[in-house]
């Protein structure tokens, strides 16, 4: 059965989609405060977690790392859409379970908390143009919180986390294979997916 679709001005979607996304949204944010802050169980701190900086931390990623998952899917949908395909955001459960318990456990990111679940006649190219659509958009947020940084001092804490979020999420999701954007993009272009693999390792590691 159909879900039955809500129209937010130009958007089209769902209970099921709104509820899916928030819930990602906030088990990624939850996820990255453990990492940003440092607390894991294996650290011996998880005590940690009922400090006035984790709470600021978990707050500071649902504002970079909610926006920067937010917008990675609704690009990938808004490109689908425009190719005449129907397009819905679906969270993985197990997946969502799996990012928050390596964070908590050993203070790791594995950042897949879902997809847009896309139904259409594509091409290649039209694959490969809506999975670059999501980490092109990361990239984009982290350049701009990247610019924040520079011009407002007063916010360099909050604008490095979402840099390091930003360009995390959009290089994480060019690994080549399984059900990352990686693999349609290199299925496409092999030239664009090392392009931005490029680009993200060297922001992310040097």
């Amino acid at each position: 059965m159909m879900n039955k679709m809500i129209k937010l001005g130009k958007i089209r979607t769902s209970k099921v989609e709104l509820v899916d996304i928030t819930k990602s949204w906030l088990a990624l944010s939850l996820a990255f405060a453990f990492v940003y802050s440092g607390i894991s169980l294996v650290r011996g701190n998880i005590n940690g977690i009922f400090s006035t900086t984790f709470l600021q931390l978990f707050i500071v990623s649902l504002f970079t790392a909610g926006l920067g998952f937010l917008l990675h899917e609704l690009s990938h949908k808004f490109v689908a859409q425009k190719y005449g395909c129907v397009a819905e955001f679906r969270a993985f459960d197990q997946m969502l379970y799996l990012a928050v318990g390596l964070a908590v456990f050993i203070g790791f990111i594995f950042a897949a908390p879902g997809a847009v679940m896309i139904s259409g006649m594509i091409t290649r190219k039209e694959n490969g143009i809506i999975s670059v659509a999501g980490p092109l958009t990361n990239y984009v947020l982290a350049m701009i919180f990247l610019a924040v940084s520079i011009f407002f001092p007063a916010g360099r804490f909050f604008a490095g986390v979402g840099v390091g979020i930003n360009m995390w999420l959009g290089l994480f999701n060019l690994i080549p294979f399984g059900n990352f954007d990686g693999k349609k993009i290199l299925y496409w272009n092999r030239y664009v997916w090392s392009a931005m693999v490029l680009f993200g390792v060297y922001f992310v590691f040097f």
